[in-house]
């Protein structure tokens, strides 16, 4: 390899900088990561580097990955035959909705908790004990209904089969109650969380999906449709 002299340039030098560019690069990613880790140096062992998050965190952001999952199931369901702009819309959410949930499922590597609820929603209410208020864990699992927007297998199946305007006004209507029972859920965290980045992840989450879903509202208004209750 040459420099822009036209003098060899060594392999030593090359892995210099190679190693140099790697540091920074780490040094970076440690940098996003420290707000979530316990900082503690004299606690030896594993547990020295596991992620600190409290158990409302957890709840939520098990439910929120959860709640992502389903908007992602919704835009692969969308048909091919739609409104170009209504196309755009779903991918943006998608590749939106796809990053949030890398963050999320990497926060619950790094707690070592499950990425699956057992008792949904249950941080909603952290006065109560998990299960002790809220009943039907088995139906949550099928069809959504102890999270707020999620919709039923039933309405899945529909947008799968559905064409045309008919698929664009159901998935804009599915989708605007799905991003409104998001937004409720990231508030609810708002409220209950002092600071970290979860709730600033939530905080985020809120402002995007209020804006996308006051945008789906009008979309819906130009097929003369409103929003599902």
């Amino acid at each position: 390899m040459t420099g822009r002299s036209g003098t060899e340039v060594p392999n030593i030098t090359i892995r210099v900088l190679a190693l140099a560019a790697l540091s920074l690069l780490l040094l970076g990613a440690g940098a996003t990561l420290r707000p979530l880790v316990d900082p503690r140096d004299d606690d030896p062992g594993p547990a020295a580097s596991v992620a600190v998050l409290s158990d409302v965190e957890v709840g939520f952001v098990q439910d929120m990955a959860a709640h992502h999952q389903q908007a992602l199931q919704m835009t692969v369901r969308l048909p091919p035959d739609v409104d170009p702009a209504v196309a755009a819309l779903a991918d943006r959410i998608d590749a939106a909705q796809r990053l949030e949930l890398g963050t999320l499922l990497g926060w619950l590597t790094l707690t070592g908790s499950p990425p699956i609820n057992p008792d949904p929603m249950w941080w909603h209410s952290p006065t109560h004990a998990h299960g002790a208020h809220l009943q039907g864990g088995a139906d949550h699992q099928v069809d959504g209904a102890r999270m707020p927007g999620m919709a039923t297998l039933a309405e899945l199946d529909a947008l799968s089969a559905a064409h045309g305007r008919d698929a664009e006004i159901l998935f804009l209507q599915l989708m605007t109650r799905h991003h409104d029972g998001g937004v409720a859920m990231a508030r609810a965290a708002d409220l209950l969380l002092d600071d970290g980045p979860v709730k600033r992840i939530a905080r985020a989450m809120m402002q995007e999906q209020s804006k996308e879903s006051g945008l789906m509202t009008l979309m819906l208004a130009e097929r003369d449709a409103v929003p599902a209750g």
